[in-house]
């Protein structure tokens, strides 16, 4: 299914099944369910997707690392907790924290589960190379792979509506 927002007063079509979007503006990591979106050309803001905010459930705590450090692709950017779930959030790019959105989830520990591809961003991270993203798929290409993981999993994606 298809639909359409609008963000920043761009129409945005977005792909969704079972209650899980995927905005046609942002590329997508498959290996570590995560989403970028590029603001300049070695930019971007990095969050995690639909389908991961509802398969780990309401988060409960995040261990931030520290802007101005250094990540892999890959390797963990943040520790994450759930009721149901501990892991950590991969990074889709190599590059260099440059913001992060703690305080905000300081105030509202759930963001990321309220919204996922607004709000509820996780990091700005400057990329170490413009050779960077050849693992980044498009939102068609994100919605066919995770469509099937959806229907093998019987998950349905939610969003928590309470602050």
């Amino acid at each position: 299914m298809q639909r359409g927002s609008r963000a920043r007063g761009i129409e945005v079509a977005e792909l969704s099944w079972a209650g899980c979007s995927f905005p046609s503006d942002r590329l997508y990591d498959l290996d570590f369910d995560t989403w970028v979106s590029f603001v300049s050309q070695r930019t971007v803001v990095v969050g995690m997707t639909d389908f991961s905010q509802s398969r780990c459930g309401r988060l409960v705590h995040i261990g931030w690392k520290p802007v101005g450090r250094v990540v892999e692709r890959g390797r963990p950017l943040a520790a994450l907790e759930s009721a149901k779930w501990v892991g950590p959030m991969r990074a889709p790019l190599t590059g260099e924290i440059v913001d992060s959105n703690e305080r905000a989830f300081a105030t509202d520990i759930a963001l990321a589960n309220r919204d996922p591809y607004g709000l509820g961003w996780f990091y700005r991270l400057q990329v170490a190379s413009e050779a960077e993203g050849g693992e980044l798929v498009d939102a068609q290409s994100a919605f066919t792979f995770y469509r099937a993981r959806i229907d093998e999993s019987g998950l349905h994606c939610f969003r928590c509506v309470d602050p």
